[in-house]
């Protein structure tokens, strides 16, 4: 079994938990704070986390959202004080396996860490799979090129810049170049820099000194010092104000930096990785990218696909979702019929795979039955259903029509109905043109003279325009 986490800033209770759960034979490690977890995190993960809400630097709630998006999340024991017991639930609510109230009775806090690592280990036995890349999944040609780029710069640390659309996984194409770089071993440290106030972000990245502004009361590493030999993540990038682009661009030219306040001069031995759903060329050209940073982010560039363009990839996607919402909700996985399948491949996924991934959570909670159908998904989906049989009409229409005459005994299929077809078009084209041929021409992309020549062949008579 693996270690169980304790992290808390009280060092009597570290001691305590130490003691209580090694007198079990069960091996713990011990952290003050949760920025160390979550840095710890990045090369090892624990078979149960106990951690504390209230902490210098990240909270227990920071701690508990970092886990969550773990593939093989260990269970997470919040310990709170009475007075945050409302916020102790919220979290339970929010993932945490259970909460434990302070002061709390030490054979109950033994028994319920024991029962949190023996179901995380039957759980590991019955998903365990490749824990760094179980949700890059894809079988079409676009995510196979993905794959084969990622492992041609495995052992490279060349900045890579990933682009795509939100919600297409540009996170997890980011873990899946360091889990497969030399430096696999080190912290893998992401930030969003378009979530995090501007004022707050310099801190951040570069850290602070204790006292170099209001509320600084304590020294503080930054995401560059936390990510010490390993990679950091800077999602969102096209985002970064103007100011501290010019501060990233000298660190990446120096591989120096200064905490905020600070005179020592400290090394930054990190590999960057960016990632943007922006255009930045056009935001270089609007003046809101700094040039000189865009091109030293920009040495290898990776696109990440829309969902839409990879449809083969949607039924291996929403097995994949359809498990991993049961597991976090013990209940039994539903299954989607072939039908709804079909029509989940048919929509535009603005979402991306992040919309399929919250579509199936949904589905999970909500369908009634086993297999899902299309009756079963989110309203706003079934709703585009509508759209696509209203937009597909005509196909409908030109099926039925093709049966009849088959089953009527009918031959010259194509000419036939293709005669009909050319009609329709040439007709309502004229119709839009008032008539005006060269126009008209252009728009059915033929030649004036073939359109003519087209228009005395099928017999088009004025009346016929009017329809």
């Amino acid at each position: 079994m693996k270690p169980i986490w304790i992290i808390d800033d009280e060092a009597s209770i570290r001691f305590t938990l130490k003691e209580a759960l090694g007198r079990e034979g069960i091996s713990v490690k011990l952290f003050p704070t949760a920025d160390q977890a979550v840095q710890a995190l990045s090369s090892s993960v624990p078979q149960v986390i106990v951690s504390d809400i209230r902490m210098p630097g990240q909270s227990g709630f920071d701690l508990l959202k970092h886990v969550n998006k773990l593939a093989n999340s260990p269970p997470v024991i919040i310990m709170t004080a009475y007075s945050d017991l409302d916020s102790a639930v919220s979290a339970f609510q929010d993932g945490a396996y259970d909460y434990l109230p302070k002061p709390f009775d030490l054979h109950q806090a033994v028994k319920l860490i024991q029962r949190a690592a023996e179901e995380s280990i039957k759980n590991i036995g019955a998903n365990d799979s490749s824990p760094s890349e179980p949700e890059m999944l894809g079988q079409s040609p676009a995510m196979q090129t993905l794959f084969r780029t990622i492992g041609k710069l495995s052992q490279s640390l060349t900045t890579v810049l990933i682009t795509g659309a939100s919600g297409t996984g540009k996170e997890l194409v980011a873990k899946a170049l360091h889990e497969h770089s030399q430096r696999a071993q080190l912290p893998f440290i992401a930030i969003n820099t378009a979530a995090i106030p501007k004022d707050l972000l310099e801190s951040e990245l570069f850290g602070h000194e204790k006292g170099s502004f209001t509320g600084a009361q304590t020294m503080r590493q930054g995401r560059f010092e936390q990510a010490a030999g390993g990679t950091l993540f800077l999602d969102e990038i096209g985002d970064m104000p103007s100011e501290l682009q010019t501060r990233l661009l000298r660190v990446i030219s120096d591989n120096h930096f200064y905490r905020v306040g600070g005179h020592e001069l400290i090394k930054a031995d990190v590999r960057i990785i960016a990632a943007t759903h922006q255009n930045l060329e056009k935001r270089v050209s609007a003046g809101l990218f700094r040039e000189d940073l865009f091109h030293r982010l920009n040495v290898i560039r990776l696109e990440v696909p829309k969902l839409k363009d990879r449809p083969e990839d949607i039924g291996l996607l929403a097995n994949f979702f359809l498990k991993k919402s049961a597991t976090k909700l013990t209940t039994e996985p539903k299954l989607f019929t072939n039908e709804a399948l079909n029509f989940l491949q048919q929509l535009d996924w603005p979402g991306n795979v992040r919309q399929l991934e919250n579509t199936c959570h949904w589905v999970t909670v909500m369908s009634p039955g086993r297999l899902a159908g299309i009756k079963d998904l989110p309203p706003d989906l079934v709703q585009n259903k509508k759209d696509i049989d209203e937009s597909n009409s005509w196909k409908n229409a030109l099926t039925k029509e093709a049966k009849t005459i088959l089953n009527n005994g009918g031959t010259d299929l194509l000419l036939e109905l293709n005669k009909e077809f050319e009609k329709i078009l040439i007709c309502q084209s004229l119709n839009f043109t008032r008539g005006r041929k060269i126009e008209a021409s252009k728009l059915l992309g033929i030649g004036r003279n073939t359109l003519t020549r087209k228009i005395k062949e099928l017999g088009i008579k004025e009346a016929d325009l009017a329809k």
